[in-house]
Parts: C-alpha cells; structure tokens; sequence
C-alpha cells in the first residue's frame, strides 16, 4: 500500500487537524504522512484580510501541491476554502462537524462593561457584535490561535471572538466564557467543518470518501452555495448555517453592515438532499430584503 502524504498548514490548530484527519485514515488501513505547507496567510499573520486577499490565503499553496503531486491530499479548516475549486480538484470528504458556534473568549457578553474592547478579524462577527453589544468597541486582531488569546492575556483587548471549533480541538475548550447560539451569532459558512481536497481522480479521493460524514456536507453545501450566489469574492459579512433533521435541511442566514446599521434576515429549509435549492430559496428572501445594498457597500468600502 502507498504512502497518503497529507498537506496542512503548519499552524497548532492546522495541524491538530490534519492529525485528525490522518488518525481517521489509518484506521481505515493507510499509512500516511504529513507535510508542511506554508501559504501566504501565513507569511503576512498580522495584515488584515480584505487587504491581502481573503479568501484563498491559506489554501493555494496547497491547492498547487495538490495539482503537482506534491502531496495527496489537503486538509483545511472549510470555512478558509473558496466556494470555487481549481480544475481537477475535488472536496473528497467533509468529516462530521464539530461544534459551529462561536466562543467568547474572556469573559461573557453581559459581564463586559461600556466600552471593552472585543478583539475578531471577522466583518460578519463585527456586524452581529454591534446588533448584539453596541456599546463595545470592536477591534481588529489578527494571528493564530495562540496568538490571539495571547494579545488577550497581556490585556490588548477585555474579550475575542473566535470559533468554538478551533479551540476545542486544540484542548483550550476550559477558556471559553460562552457559546453564542446561532440565532445571535450566525456563524461563517462552513465553520466547524473540515474540508478534505483531493485530486478528482485516484487512491487518494477514493480513501478519503471513507470519512465523509453525509449530514456534514449537506449542511455545509447549502452554507457554500449561498456565498456562491450573493457572491465570495471578499470577506462578506455573511452567516450562514445548516442543520439537517430527518431528511429536512434548515439554513439560517444574516447579512449585516459591519456597524451594525442594516440587516438582511431568513431562513429557508427544503430536502437535504437538494441543498443548492434551499441556498437559493434563502438568496432570494436575503436579496428581497436588502442585502444586495448592503454587501454592494461594504465591498466598496
């Protein structure tokens, strides 16, 4: 049996999920390894996103691994994935989700006074923060994990934001203040998911399908092709989550300004097994009710 060498980021939470994944793999028989691939995300950790690209920042280097035949397959967090993948290339497996909530890292919402300052890199946390909290000051912070919750503990900012999802796989579950529902804080497309890529075709795709969990990637399908239809191109400040029940999926969605000025609200559900339907259903009633306005501003901005 060959080798599956596997591509990841070289960040703690990058690859705590690709040992994940490569757990997940042999015990299904395989014998894998894991390489380092450092993407320009990594090169700039401090840049604010929409400046130096957004989407595509951690994943083209992999992604061009991948084409070469560097490595067999690329494990991403899914939320980093454009919705749009090079020819060739195939998202072989969406592992079953972990939790896709947002965390309060600090203290809880309702115990931050006036005024504290609430470290996200995310415009679409940013917006429901404001909605949320609109006498907190909101403050961009950028870096890894670790290195945000250390700007937090030398008391650069009184809170963060961050995925629940990233800290439960590191083991930092025990400094989370609080989970935010989706209802308050509809979370990223994608976000608790892993993305397993592949080239289309071979040992690898073949290998990998053995992890896909079906419930996950219906969920995160219609999560994807919302963005797709209103629009990936930059960091838009979009929630978007899934869940399937009994054959059911039920997608909320949110777009807000950035400060908290205009919102855009719905939810749309349909067959699980036809979720670009029930993402269009939800672009629709999200453009109805003046979304178009609101993302056409910020991206100008």
């Amino acid at each position: 049996m060959s080798e599956l060498v596997i591509g990841t980021r070289g960040s703690a939470l990058a690859l705590a999920q690709a040992r994940r994944v490569r757990e997940r793999l042999e015990a299904h028989g395989h014998i894998c390894r894991i390489q380092v691939i450092r993407t320009a995300g990594d090169r700039m950790p401090e840049a604010p996103l929409p400046e130096i690209g957004g989407k595509g920042l951690f994943t083209r280097e992999l992604e061009e691994a991948l084409l070469e035949g560097r490595i067999d397959l690329a494990v991403h967090s899914l939320k980093d994935l454009p919705v749009a993948l090079p020819e060739g290339l195939w998202l072989a497996a969406v592992p079953e989700r972990e939790d896709p909530r947002d965390a309060v890292v600090g203290r809880k919402l309702a115990d931050l006074p006036p005024g504290a300052r609430v470290g996200t890199s995310s415009a679409r946390r940013a917006a429901q923060l404001k909605l949320l909290r609109p006498d907190l000051a909101v403050e961009a912070v950028r870096g890894n994990l670790d290195t945000r919750l250390r700007k937090l503990d030398s008391g650069r900012y009184d809170a963060l934001i961050l995925a629940a999802a990233g800290l439960r796989r590191l083991g930092w579950g025990d400094r989370v203040a609080e989970c935010l529902p989706p209802e308050q804080m509809c979370p990223a497309p994608g976000q608790g998911a892993l993305a397993v890529e592949t080239r289309r075709h071979g040992a690898a795709a073949e290998a990998c399908a053995a992890l896909d969990d079906p419930a996950a990637r219906a969920a995160v399908h219609a999560e994807r092709g919302l963005l797709q239809v209103l629009g990936g191109g930059c960091q838009i400040p979009l929630g978007a989550y899934a869940e399937v029940y009994d054959g059911i999926l039920r997608l909320h969605a949110v777009v807000g300004a950035p400060d908290g000025s205009r919102w855009a609200r719905t939810t749309a559900e349909g067959n699980a097994d036809q979720p670009d339907e029930v993402a269009r259903r939800a672009a629709s009633r999200l453009l109805e009710a003046g979304a178009r306005e609101i993302l056409d501003s910020f991206c100008r901005s």
